[in-house]
């Protein structure tokens, strides 16, 4: 990987700087406004959810201030990547919105502003780049029809926004999570060879969610919120798109997928199927299953399921770069 970052085609020092800078930015803009940020009211039907009671959250809303400022220093930008940006950001301040609210936002009003940033972030990536889309892991190279490619497109960011969303509730998982997805999005980019300037989108993005995690490690002093699981959903699904083998965000992401995604499989049933006892036994979201059902620590919680992760991630790796 030093091999990547440093002796590759970005000039080595730049990009270098360019991750020191971000990251900076970003821990500076933590400790400095840290206190300003609304305070968590717990989380009722959350594990230990009262722990969190009276910690600055809406972290996020810094965390991505800090990455579209750093961008914008980095990278060289055009339209297709200011859109990304605004997206990104778009999806941020309706978390932080959400989170400063003495009143939460309904469930429709939330729905329409994801469904708003996923449709979107689709047709800007189609209209910037193609509905070229590579199985890389079976060698097979399709475009699609636009409108079938932007209606998955918008799936996919939906989903992915809301499986973020739904796994940041353990100090340090939702942020170490995205980290892995994130970086084997990256390393994906760079083998495929698909864009270079969003390879280094992706390193200014960990350097931020690095800061974080900082300030997040169990015991955490701060609280991404919706304004940061938002808008790294957003973030998780462009950057899949843009290795052009979208499907690699299943398994590169699947640990986010099941902690957060079976807790809106299991509403869903029991909402719209009326089935009253379905996954009866599962507490979701699943890393509040493990740490009251299998008693699993918040430390444990987040080392287990990043092991996961990365394994799995490892295994893709070996199996499209055989």
């Amino acid at each position: 990987m030093l091999e990547i970052l440093f002796n590759g085609k970005y000039g080595g020092i730049e990009t270098a700087l360019g991750v020191a800078i971000s990251f900076l930015v970003a821990f500076v803009g933590f400790a400095v406004f840290k206190n300003v940020l609304p305070k968590d009211q717990g989380r009722e039907f959350a594990h230990n959810g009262a722990l969190s009671e009276g910690k600055p959250r809406g972290a996020g809303i810094i965390m991505i201030f800090a990455f579209v400022v750093s961008t914008v220093v980095v990278i060289r930008l055009d339209v297709e990547y200011i859109a990304y940006l605004l997206l990104i950001f778009g999806s941020m301040m309706t978390g932080y919105l959400d989170d400063a609210s003495a009143t939460p936002w309904s469930e429709l009003k939330k729905g329409i502003l994801d469904l708003v940033i996923s449709l979107g972030s689709a047709v800007s990536y189609w209209y910037f780049n193609s509905s070229r889309i590579v199985i890389a892991t079976l060698g097979i190279d399709i475009k699609l029809p636009a409108l079938v490619f932007i209606a998955l497109g918008t799936i996919l960011v939906w989903a992915s926004i809301n499986v973020t969303n739904c796994s940041d509730g353990v100090d340090g998982l939702c942020g170490s999570l995205s980290v892995i997805s994130l970086f084997s999005a990256f390393v994906l980019i760079h083998k495929l060879d698909c864009d270079e300037r969003f390879e280094k989108i992706i390193l200014v993005m960990l350097a931020c969610i690095l800061a974080y995690l900082w300030f997040n490690s169990s015991p955490s002093k701060l609280l991404m919120g919706d304004a940061g699981s938002r808008a790294l959903g957003v973030m998780l699904a462009i950057a899949f798109m843009k290795t052009t083998a979208p499907i690699m965000f299943v398994p590169c992401a699947i640990v986010l997928i099941i902690d957060g995604g079976l807790g809106l499989v299991k509403l869903s049933a029991i909402r719209y199927l009326k089935l009253k006892k379905f996954m009866a036994n599962v507490r979701t979201p699943i890393h509040d299953h493990m740490r009251k059902n299998k008693k699993w620590s918040d430390t444990q919680t987040v080392f287990r399921f990043c092991i996961i992760q990365i394994i799995v991630c490892s295994a893709v790796m070996g199996i499209i770069f055989k």
